[in-house]
């Protein structure tokens, strides 16, 4: 007797219903997982900080991709706000299944001459946010017996280079928190694991991508020998939040074209 697997399987990487919450989403990077997941069969909240810009975005991702998404803006380094905001999210949307910590910032200056406002705004978006929304967020996954933590990390999280030292610094905690929230979280069925993009073109590293020396020692510091697309980071995301990656914790993936495995 032959047998023959069932067309009606489900697959490992389906994530069709379930609801994600992406900070920094209005644009860029964020924007791109946003429009990922939906594409995907999950249902969205687009997160950002400018309330026009975000609901626009929203808007636009909805028409194009059929999918239910909800706007949402609050400030991810104020604890209250994050309270808010995730609750806003679940009255709209319904429990949280997958989050994914993108919201960052990047401030550029010689070390000597860093201000401390600036170390200051790159801890608490980069690294406190983070660990604000995770913690807000698990209380729910915790009740269900499941979910999905994606935080966006760097190849500067192994990295380091010139004025910007807060950022690596940041990014490196990123690692740490990740693995932090494996250890207390895992038992609960929980998954947290980060993604830690390389040089990739977005809006905000068009002047880059133009200044043809620095893509020149991007390209030949990259085994890819390219700047790396928004769209090259989707399918580990998705990867990361399905059920294919169950017993994937506390990891950081790197999808940079190579540069951290070579020197």
């Amino acid at each position: 007797m032959t047998t023959t697997l069932s067309s009606a399987a489900p697959s490992p990487f389906d994530i069709t219903g379930r609801t994600a919450l992406v900070t920094g989403s209005s644009r860029g990077i964020g924007l791109t997982f946003a429009r990922g997941l939906a594409s995907s069969g999950a249902r969205v909240a687009v997160h950002g900080i400018d309330a026009a810009e975000t609901e626009a975005a929203a808007a636009a991702l909805a028409d194009e991709t059929g999918a239910q998404v909800h706007a949402v803006t609050f400030d991810v380094t104020d604890a209250a706000a994050v309270r808010a905001g995730v609750a806003d999210v679940e009255a709209a949307l319904g429990s949280i299944d997958i989050l994914v910590n993108n919201a960052g910032i990047q401030r550029r200056h010689p070390l000597v001459e860093f201000p401390e406002s600036d170390l200051d705004a790159i801890l608490a978006v980069n690294l406190k946010a983070p660990f604000l929304v995770a913690q807000r967020v698990a209380v729910g996954m915790i009740a269900r017996g499941s979910g999905k933590i994606v935080n966006t990390a760097s190849v500067q999280s192994q990295l380091a280079r010139p004025s910007i030292t807060p950022y690596s610094a940041s990014k490196g905690g990123i690692v740490m928190l990740t693995r932090g929230l494996c250890a207390d979280l895992a038992a609960h069925g929980i998954q947290v694991n980060a993604l830690a993009p390389g040089y990739i073109e977005t809006d905000l590293t068009r002047a880059l991508v133009k200044d043809e020396a620095f893509s020149a020692w991007v390209t030949g510091r990259t085994p890819a020998a390219r700047w790396g697309q928004v769209e090259d980071l989707v399918g580990t995301l998705l990867y990361l939040v399905s059920p294919a990656a169950d017993f994937v914790n506390g990891q950081t993936i790197f999808v940079d074209g190579g540069m951290t495995a070579v020197v």
